[in-house]
């Protein structure tokens, strides 16, 4: 690194890095505040008011722009662009230093006070923010650890009332082998879940938004936001679904003991109201408020647990053998070790369907991820050590209450026989109990089939186990009740969908979406007021599966696409699990209920539709972008490798634009044929010196492209800084494109002011084309009778970026004013100037001069674009020259020939008078034209007119003008007949002539184009390929 002078001074205390204007006042006072004193380093051991400061660690101990890696240079900064809130820019660095009047007396005290840091925004982390001086003490928000905001809410969320009330049920028609495969069947597709989750939540400083903020940010706003809005909506659901559970649990309690309060279905709603409403107030306290319910919840859930399994080892009284427990035993066992089908739900996967939302709920932690002190650490870590505590809860329960409850059981005290009974079948026998006779009636009440409530019955307090129903169901609607919100206040921020930004805004220090709280209430509540979720519950199951499938698609998409970007700390996940994963979930989704997943793939598809329609400005570097790139690059090597064939040619389109907002009728043309067809490339030349221009060209290609974006032509933009005009297109001719998506066409517009214009710049104008035939293009210039540049009509014009007098009609180039440069935005926002290429066309006629075979190319692109929407009414006229005595012969060689390239044009019509001579006032016209750019020489030899032309090559001598009389009369006679023929057409496109180089000086050329293309009311396209096939008429 470079030292900078350091002049005796007295110290001055800093904590930072050196900013550009304080270095300013050092280069030209001498004096800086942070100059050391004589004889002091960072390598001194005598201690200084430096040594404190981070001036050693940041610098070296040098007095030098340049810094060391630092933590601020890549979190989040308040102002963007401002050279003290970041590294130094790399023109600080390379460039001149040049003082900045507006920064440059930046007072000493306030460096000391900023310490060169940045300084920390809302978003910047609240260890930027602490400790600074002078700063008011801002409220801390409540951050949780990862087991009480993972693991524990996670728990509680896993676990519900299936634990109590289905999973022995499950037990016993499955057996415990099954039971054991389908939950571990479960629990595998949430473990690889939770493994996507982990390595996604590791991949960068997570956020809030829980499971919408991970997807979105991995593949996008368009997945993102369509599954942020149905996870948001399904939780809101869910706190209905789980309110109800409770409240049909409380009813039947006040139904053993007749106190209902009006009937069993009000009384459902009237609960369930009450409840959600002090759920919501529980919400509204704070996050310290819920968590601490969250704690007590899920102690209530451990003691009730730890109940039933005192209750198992607890000798079972006469009460409870007649309901069929008998403590451990193991030819029960034994028995309930093999499956036992009953009922309509009686299969494998019916009782998968029901077991299955049980293991979910394992994104209750993520869904928090904004108020989790360290999301990248607490979400993986309490994600699976809830997966691994829960599984190992259903594994431990289904084997205990199946190693001690029989299937079947009467209930009653009667059925009690002495063990080897005649006439007694039944394992019950051996235990003295005679269940024989509802067993095979089927109207047994008690036993794992037939009581739901077996877990009470087992445990050795039954109150504790509904205290544990209860807990189950209320932590999971609090939970689902705390991240709708959550998640919903994210996607409102983003303003993906309309009409939802007013739930966005947040309350207190921890943002609180309290109106996000409200509605989700109102939701859920509306749910409750139902009474009957049966419809509702299998969409919900589907929603979550559908977040699943889409986190492990997330992960595998980003380890897929091989990005530079994804580097998730925790490694232990795979991409062809998550995969798997992802597959298994979608197939999960319609074993559950198929019209259920339908729907549920179809609001996705919906809100998918929606945002890829608007297409939102958000860029988030997801995976989805990284996955374009590989596409794109993949193909384009790919395409390396393909050799050339006629039948593929594609016109590949460099259009000389200059500003592409400066000439959008070329533009239009072009894109229009071009679109979903081929490459168009808008190349603009920057005149001047490199220095200057430089920071102008990365300053506006964004909004160039923006403006081409939003007038939806799918076109690249590029530029190239050049001394002048000539130089810059050659630069673009050899640079331009990728592989074999390179340009092979030269479009520009026709110079109107080539008479007016300085010589210099006809003669580059003519040598641009001569350039484009050396380098093997077809060129194609376009003439309209208003003119291409419309920049005197915009607003651009007032700007002094571009002087239109200097190449007002060349379709290349722009000049700049010292020191000035647009605003990109404003390119994007400009109004929008409407040409004839966006319009429709009616029944005119596109008619084709082919008066000369280049290959095609005049066929080629009027064909293209008679293909559009808006061209396609027209009528395409071919016309050829000929001679009068042949003319049947040559018309149907013409019509025969264009048949065979299946163009399907039909009227050709042959010109037999193209070679008469035209009127005299037209050739008059056209010697008027050329007698300023001639020499007069007088036929003198070649010699003697080359020393006349030194320094005007442009100049026509006398014998240029008559050997090139016949082609000079051609072209008059050529635009009589345009005039005669075509007067009222959409667009002529004619083949122009060639001008041979170093023999046809540029003046004439342009008195030959604009001899042929004067006075016409339409758009007129010259077009000349390169004389190579671009049309066949052969399959191979």
């Amino acid at each position: 690194m470079a030292e900078l002078p350091t002049p005796d001074l007295p110290p001055a205390r800093c904590s930072g890095r050196f900013t550009i204007s304080t270095l300013l006042g050092m280069e030209e006072g001498g004096r800086g505040p942070y100059t050391p004193t004589e004889g002091s380093s960072c390598d001194s051991a005598q201690p200084t008011q430096l040594s404190s400061s981070t001036l050693c660690t940041r610098t070296f101990g040098y007095n030098t722009v340049d810094v060391v890696p630092a933590y601020e240079h890549y979190a989040n900064s308040k102002g963007v662009g401002d050279p003290r809130r970041g590294r130094p820019s790399l023109a600080d660095l390379h460039s001149i230093l040049k003082p900045d009047p507006g920064r440059r007396h930046t007072p000493v005290s306030d460096l000391q006070q900023s310490n060169g840091l940045p300084e920390a925004g809302p978003e910047a982390g609240l260890e930027e923010a602490e400790g600074e001086p002078g700063r008011d003490s801002v409220p801390e928000p409540v951050r949780f650890g990862w087991v009480k905001g993972v693991m524990i809410r996670c728990m509680l969320n896993i676990w519900g009332v299936i634990l109590y009330l289905r999973l022995p049920w499950i037990t016993a028609q499955a057996g415990i082998a099954l039971t054991w495969l389908i939950i571990l069947m479960s629990v595998t597709v949430t473990t690889i879940t939770g493994l996507s989750i982990s390595a996604i939540s590791t991949n960068g400083k997570v956020k809030s938004g829980g499971t919408y903020f991970l997807i979105s940010r991995s593949l996008g706003p368009e997945l993102g936001g369509s599954i942020g809005l149905i996870f948001a909506f399904a939780n809101a659901v869910a706190v209905a679904m789980h309110t109800v559970g409770f409240a049909e649990t409380v009813r039947d309690l006040l139904q053993e003991h007749n106190s209902l309060i009006v009937d069993p279905t009000n009384d459902i709603r009237i609960i369930g109201v009450i409840t959600v409403t002090v759920l919501l107030g529980i919400s509204l306290a704070g996050m310290e408020w819920e968590a601490k319910a969250q704690i007590l919840f899920f102690l209530v859930i451990l003691v009730s647990f730890i109940n039933y399994l005192v209750g198992t080892v607890i000798p079972a009284t006469a009460e409870k053998q007649a309901k069929g427990f008998f403590s451990y035993r193991a030819d029960i066992f034994a028995q309930n070790f093999v499956p036992n089908w009953r009922g309509p739900e009686g299969s494998f996967f019916g009782l998968f369907s029901i077991f299955f939302p049980s293991a979910t709920g394992i994104l209750a932690g993520a869904n928090i991820s904004g108020d989790l002190k360290d999301p990248a650490v607490a979400i993986p870590k309490g994600t699976l050590m809830a997966i691994f505590w829960t599984t190992m809860s259903y594994l431990v329960l289904s084997a205990t209450i199946g190693a001690c409850v029989v299937r079947d059981a009467s209930g009653s005290l009667n059925d009690s026989v002495a063990v080897g009974s005649p006439g007694c079948e039944g394992l019950a026998c051996s235990f003295g109990w005679n269940f024989t006779a509802c067993t095979q009636q089927q109207s047994c009440r008690y036993g794992l089939s037939n009581y739901y409530q077996s877990m009470s019955m087992v445990s050795g307090f039954g109150p504790l186990i509904t205290a544990g129903i209860f807990g189950a169901t209320l932590s999971s609607a609090l939970a689902c009740l705390v991240s709708a919100p959550k998640v919903f206040q994210c996607l409102c921020k983003d303003q993906l969908y309309p009409l939802i930004g007013f739930f966005g805004k947040g309350y207190g220090r921890n943002s609180e979406p309290i109106r996000g709280y409200m509605l989700t209430y109102v939701i859920a509540v509306g749910f409750i007021l139902i009474a009957e979720l049966n419809a509702i519950a299998p969409i919900i199951s589907n929603f979550f599966l559908c977040s699943y499938a889409l986190i492990n698609f997330s992960c595998f998409h980003a380890s897929i696409t091989n990005s530079p970007g994804w580097r998730p700390s925790f490694r232990y996940y795979s991409k062809w699990a998550a995969l798997f994963g992802a597959v298994v979930s979608v197939v999960i989704m319609f074993l559950l209920t198929w019209w259920a997943a339908l729907i549920a793939f179809g609001i996705v598809i919906f809100l998918l539709g929606y945002v890829l329609y608007k297409k939102p400005d958000v860029n988030w570097g997801s995976s989805m972008q990284a996955s374009s790139y590989n596409m794109a690059l993949n193909y384009s090597v790919g395409l390396s490798e393909v050799d050339e064939h006629i039948k593929n040619y594609r016109p590949q389109c460099l259009v000389l634009t200059g500003p592409p907002n400066f000439r959008p009728a070329l533009v239009d043309f072009v894109g229009t044929f071009t679109k979903n067809l081929s490459l168009m490339l808008c190349g603009n030349v920057l005149i001047g010196p490199q220095k200057q221009k430089m920071p102008e060209s990365r300053l506006m290609a964004d909004g160039h492209t923006k403006w081409l974006m939003k007038r939806k032509i799918k076109a690249f933009y590029t530029d190239v800084v050049a001394e002048d005009l000539r130089s810059g297109v050659q630069m673009l001719i050899q640079a331009a494109g990728l592989g074999k998506m390179r340009p092979n066409i030269l479009v520009l517009g026709y110079k109107r002011n080539w008479r007016t214009a300085s010589p210099q710049s006809l003669e580059d104008y003519v040598g641009i084309l001569h350039d484009a035939f050396d380098f093997k293009y077809g060129v194609c210039l376009m003439r309209m009778k208003e003119g291409l540049n419309v920049s005197r009509v915009l607003q651009a014009h007032v700007n002094p970026t571009f002087e239109a007098a200097q190449h007002p009609e060349n379709g290349t180039g722009s000049r700049a004013a010292p020191g000035t440069a647009v605003d990109p935005t404003t390119l994007a926002s400009e109004q929008q100037a409407s040409t004839i290429f966006q319009s429709k066309q009616g029944n005119k006629t596109i008619d084709i001069y082919w008066l000369f075979d280049d290959g095609g190319l005049t066929l080629l692109i009027p064909y293209l674009l008679g293909r559009k929407k808006r061209w396609g009414k027209c009528k395409i006229r071919v016309f050829v020259g000929g001679q009068i005595n042949r003319m049947d012969e040559e018309r149907k060689a013409i019509v025969s020939l264009l048949s065979k390239f299946r163009l399907g044009f039909h009227e050709v019509h042959i010109l037999p008078d193209i070679n008469q001579k035209p009127r005299p006032e037209h050739i008059k016209r056209f010697d008027d034209l050329i007698a300023p750019f001639r020499l007069n020489d007088g036929f003198k030899d070649e010699a003697t007119v080359n020393e006349m032309r030194q320094g005007c090559p442009w100049k026509i001598s006398d014998e240029e003008v008559d050997k090139n009389r016949a082609k000079s009369l051609r072209q008059v006679r050529l635009n009589e007949i345009l005039l005669d023929y075509s007067r009222d057409a959409a667009l002529i496109a004619i083949t122009p002539p060639i001008g041979r180089k170093g023999r046809c000086p540029s003046a004439l050329y342009m008195a030959w184009l604009e001899t042929l293309s004067q006075d016409l009311r339409p758009p007129i396209i010259l077009t000349r390929g390169n004389q190579e096939n671009v049309l066949t008429f052969y399959c191979q």
